[in-house]
């Protein structure tokens, strides 16, 4: 439901109603609220209130609303709950999200939320959690309902109806794996080829043998970007021994695409990802995302420091030069973090791999090279007419080096972080321009001191 613009939103309604004492208000207008529209309040309210107005929740919602929250949200949540409710809590998310929030929260409460499950529910996340972080076996989804070959289209169908699966997630399915002995995974089986079919077909000959499946301890941004680029409504998710163990859907991978976006958009810009929605950030939070990144940048930034000092002397002798400084040493660094997020975003689609390492820059070479011919040209003429022309051949030919320099260092820093197996987003713009500044200024005075003579 959309706000009225220039009237307050539900969230600072119920922040009112709460600050006033008003506690039957709030319940009110969160009872009227769908689950997806609670999520969203949740999200735009501020640390304190958040679980103040979770306690509020009729116990179905809070239940749902809980699920669908990041880890780390329901962690902060974990913390200002009382035992009895984190259980019930717990115990309702998925074997891969009670993995995620057992990642997120300290040992000992870790321990503690294992200890509220059955045997059965310990089993499924001790599994989950056995797999590496950021695999397809952290984020898969169980599998709901399974085919075996021999059955007919009437006993599949009947199959299902009789199953235990929620109906929210029954209406989700669109393709069923078959399996043999040992939960070996056969093929796929399409609901509306089940459907369709007479009752006494068989399985056997109504399922797609070949069939796309990933490996469990396989990267899920890999996983899922291969699930989007082939149009597939799920991938089967199996282990070393073929073995059925979970489902990726398409709702899983548009999940995990939507986090590596935030979080590859996040690092370009230098700070850590939030992980959770902004004004439920604290703000000490927000500090230390940050900190670290500047602090790195910081150092580098004394890289640039040092580089004027060592041509201080020609600055001296000809002073117009530091007047173009910020010019050039922004050209750099906007043409370095060009290149970078092209071919950042090349390698997670894989449209560009660490193998084409040399494609790339030459072509980025060439890119930089003709951005800094225009660059350089228009550099020249508009410097020479106001200064000296000397002044502008020197000006010409820095942006053109700048320009081929920054786009090939830009281009190549995301490939070599994939090599050594670093998230190329860590090579973020910000450390690429503290890099090409520093390179730009040391061909700036080297030209510089070549065509004047200083």
């Amino acid at each position: 439901m959309m706000t009225p613009k220039g009237q307050p939103g539900p969230e600072t309604r119920i922040s009112g109603d709460l600050r006033q004492g008003d506690v039957e208000a709030a319940t009110d207008r969160l009872r009227q609220m769908p689950p997806a529209q609670v999520r969203r309040v949740l999200g735009r309210s501020g640390p304190g209130d958040v679980a103040v107005i979770f306690r509020l929740l009729e116990k179905d919602v809070a239940v749902e609303v809980f699920a669908s929250l990041e880890p780390r949200q329901q962690s902060q949540l974990i913390r200002a709950m009382q035992d009895e409710d984190v259980q019930v809590m717990f115990a309702h998310l998925q074997a891969t999200g009670q993995a995620r929030l057992l990642d997120e929260v300290p040992a000992e409460v870790a321990q503690r939320l294992l200890g509220t499950l059955n045997s059965g529910q310990r089993e499924d996340a001790g599994r989950v959690l056995g797999y590496p972080p950021g695999s397809v076996g952290r984020r898969m989804g169980p599998v709901l309902i399974e085919m075996r070959p021999g059955m007919t289209a009437g006993e599949a169908l009947q199959s299902l109806r009789e199953s235990a699966v929620p109906e929210q997630r029954l209406r989700r399915l669109v393709s069923l794996p078959v399996v043999g002995r040992a939960h070996r995974l056969l093929g796929m089986v399409e609901l509306t080829v089940l459907v369709s079919a007479p009752e006494q077909a068989r399985v056997a000959d109504l399922m797609t043998t070949d069939v796309d499946s990933v490996m469990a301890t396989d990267d899920d941004e890999t996983a899922a970007r291969r699930l989007a680029a082939e149009d597939l409504l799920a991938l089967p998710v199996i282990d070393v021994a073929s073995r059925l163990v979970g489902v990726l859907t398409l709702a899983d991978a548009s999940r995990i695409l939507a986090e590596e976006e935030t979080e590859d958009a996040a690092r370009s810009g230098g700070s850590e990802p939030l992980a959770q929605p902004y004004l439920s950030t604290s703000v000490g939070r927000l500090v230390r995302s940050r900190m670290v990144w500047l602090l790195v940048l910081a150092v580098g930034a004394a890289l640039t420091v040092q580089v004027l000092e060592v041509f201080e002397s020609t600055l001296e002798e000809m002073v117009v030069l530091s007047v173009f400084v910020p010019l050039l040493i922004g050209t750099g660094g906007n043409t370095g973090n060009q290149a970078a997020t092209t071919v950042t975003r090349a390698l997670a689609l894989g449209d560009v791999r660490p193998g084409d390492s040399l494609r790339v820059v030459c072509r980025e070479f060439a890119v930089g090279l003709g951005l800094g011919a225009m660059l350089g040209t228009i550099g020249l003429v508009v410097a020479g007419l106001v200064y000296a022309w000397p002044i502008g051949v020197v000006i010409g030919l820095t942006l053109l080096s700048i320009c081929t320099l920054a786009a090939s260092v830009g281009s190549l820093m995301p490939i070599i972080a994939r090599q050594i197996g670093v998230d190329p987003a860590v090579f973020s713009n910000p450390f690429i321009s503290t890099v090409v500044d520093a390179l730009g200024l040391i061909v700036y005075f080297l030209i510089a001191r070549s065509v004047l003579g200083i």
